[in-house]
């Protein structure tokens, strides 16, 4: 019996090395000293493939992929860990389940985090964690909520097979506003501090996140101008953060994307073809998009389009949502 379930942990610990490289993650044990069996250091290489990509991901810009593990009784009672480094207590691991490994080594990297929540609610779940240690409290509060009231709508809305379980990441190595990847959304850590009432960022990126339309579904500028048309129409509080579609002038094109783009398809969806933007993202996801897209579903190419809003620019009406 104990042979038999050495040579399943020596498989477990092979197949799970060769699952992390494949993902891009590396796990290197040091143990010149032989502190650990082959048990020992299968159920540690099984944790790192469990956790370790799942932290780094919730850890946000261009954390270490490749790590090394030491073990470090006289250190450590039971696990210490950071991004690329790991210590162990290898006499803790001894007849510790799979699991309890698995979450201390999760604990000791979370350390590394300012602080990290979970909540649920409706059948959607969030998990926050911020590397911002002076993060306004209330500002977490409201993209939490933002998120609770937004996004179910939207995945109801455009798309019903959508993650319902969001990471959110509040960066302070990442430069930019924020950005979709998979079920993550990285904020700035200087933006938000710097932009406390913008909080359809979470209404714009959550979108990403259900348009989904992988690699060169559409051009860039249809997708951007898709989710701040998805903001305007579905964003909580446009008019806290002093955010709107600008006036239409001669220098504009529909391939500006983002604002631009999307107070143009607020007046198709007004003068053309009610449900047209909705279409256009279907088409998208399912990589059914091309130019004739627009002649096919309006009569009229979306250079023909933009000639016709550029006529009549100010043939829309807007409103913006407020908390007020």
């Amino acid at each position: 019996m104990i042979k038999k379930f050495l040579i399943i942990a020596i498989a477990s610990i092979l197949g799970a090395s060769a699952s992390a490289q494949k993902r891009g993650y590396q796990l290197t044990i040091n143990d010149e000293n032989n502190a650990a069996d082959v048990l020992t250091k299968a159920k540690l290489d099984t944790a790192f493939n469990h956790v370790y990509p799942k932290f780094a991901m919730a850890d946000g810009y261009h954390t270490k992929r490749k790590a090394e593990l030491f073990f470090a009784n006289s250190e450590t009672e039971s696990i210490k860990a950071k991004a690329g480094e790991i210590s162990v207590n290898s006499n803790w691991v001894k007849g510790k389940s799979q699991a309890k490994i698995d979450k201390e080594l999760f604990k000791a990297l979370a350390k590394n985090w300012s602080s990290y929540s979970v909540d649920k609610k409706k059948g959607y779940t969030l998990t926050f964690v911020s590397k911002y240690p002076t993060l306004d409290p209330k500002l977490k509060k409201k993209l939490i909520a933002t998120y609770f009231e937004v996004y179910p709508t939207l995945v109801k809305t455009f798309n019903n097979k959508s993650t319902n379980d969001v990471l959110f990441v509040i960066d302070t190595a990442y430069k930019a506003v924020a950005e979709a990847s998979g079920n993550r959304i990285l904020f700035s850590a200087y933006y938000m501090e710097t932009h406390p009432t913008d909080i359809d960022v979470v209404t714009h990126e959550t979108m990403h996140i259900v348009q989904g339309y992988g690699y060169s579904a559409g051009p860039v500028w249809l997708t951007e101008g898709i989710a701040d048309y998805v903001r305007y129409k579905y964003g909580v509080d446009n008019v806290g953060s002093k955010w709107s579609l600008p006036a239409y002038n001669e220098k504009q094109s529909y391939k500006n994307s983002y604002r631009i783009t999307a107070r143009f398809f607020a007046w198709l969806e007004q003068n053309v073809k009610p449900g047209l933007i909705a279409t256009l993202d279907q088409q998208l996801r399912a990589h059914q998009y091309s130019e004739q897209s627009w002649k096919n579903l309006t009569g009229k190419t979306v250079d023909e389009l933009w000639s016709d809003y550029a006529k009549e620019p100010q043939k829309v009406t807007l409103s913006y949502s407020s908390k007020k």
